[in-house]
């Protein structure tokens, strides 16, 4: 399959391409699915890092989409890792509601750099949803000793019961059903945010993955409002909210 003018322009940001081999697949919810898969020499040939991600390309109709996802538990010298969907209408959800040992599907690495905060922050705060679990996961597993705060968005009752990897000594997490499309997630790191900061918001570090709308409103929040300086902020609107359709 042909990856069109975005895998031209990929090309030219010297985008590096692979294959992967499915090995297997679990049903981890109703709505999240974990796909295991050989990595084709990419792990070997490019290293790995925290909260790494890679471009998928589906077939659309005939017409090449791509789509980006975090690796979970890679592994560079076995050359395996996995991949978590949080399913949905889309040919991305469709290949891997469908996904079988010895499907193959192609990828492209780029632009996926994440370097561990230093000096490493005195507390975490994160932020995200079952879309941006994979790269929470990750994240909390790059800083293990540091004390963590975690708002998980959860669109799906089934979604309570998804893997966030924290620790009960070390790590809180805070659960927030999904509201007025991401209104009540706001809502609530502004209203505890502040108190868990301290004195010194440089000796923290927040990360935001939720939808773009979400991202956009608690990154402005978390900069001008609590002065949290540039590089000890991280944020990516994963997804976009499709709008409801009209009657």
């Amino acid at each position: 399959m042909g990856h069109g003018w975005e895998g031209v322009v990929l090309k030219l940001m010297r985008g590096r391409d692979f294959a992967f081999t499915v090995t297997g697949a679990e049903q981890v919810t109703e709505r999240y699915r974990r796909i295991r898969l050989t990595d084709g020499g990419m792990l070997g040939a490019t290293g790995v890092h925290p909260t790494m991600w890679v471009r998928l390309w589906f077939d659309n109709a005939g017409k090449p989409h791509q789509r980006a996802y975090t690796l979970v538990d890679p592994d560079p010298e076995a050359g395996t890792f996995s991949l978590e969907f949080a399913l949905h209408d889309g040919c991305a959800s469709d290949w891997a509601r469908t996904a079988r040992p010895g499907d193959t599907i192609e990828a492209t690495v780029q632009g996926t750099g994440f370097t561990v905060p230093d000096p490493l922050p005195s507390r975490l705060f994160v932020i995200g949803d079952p879309a941006s679990l994979p790269a929470i996961n990750s994240l909390l597993g790059s800083m293990p000793g540091t004390p963590a705060t975690v708002w998980f968005e959860t669109p799906h009752e089934s979604d309570a019961e998804l893997p966030v990897r924290t620790a009960p000594d070390r790590h809180e997490l805070r659960t927030v059903p999904r509201r007025d499309a991401g209104a009540k997630l706001v809502e609530e790191v502004r209203a505890a945010l502040p108190g868990l900061l301290g004195d010194d918001p440089e000796e923290a570090y927040v990360w935001i993955a939720c939808d773009a709308t979400t991202t956009r409103a608690l990154t402005s929040y978390v900069r001008k409002e609590l002065s949290v300086p540039k590089d000890r902020v991280h944020s990516l609107g994963y997804w976009r909210a499709t709008p409801p359709a009209k009657r």
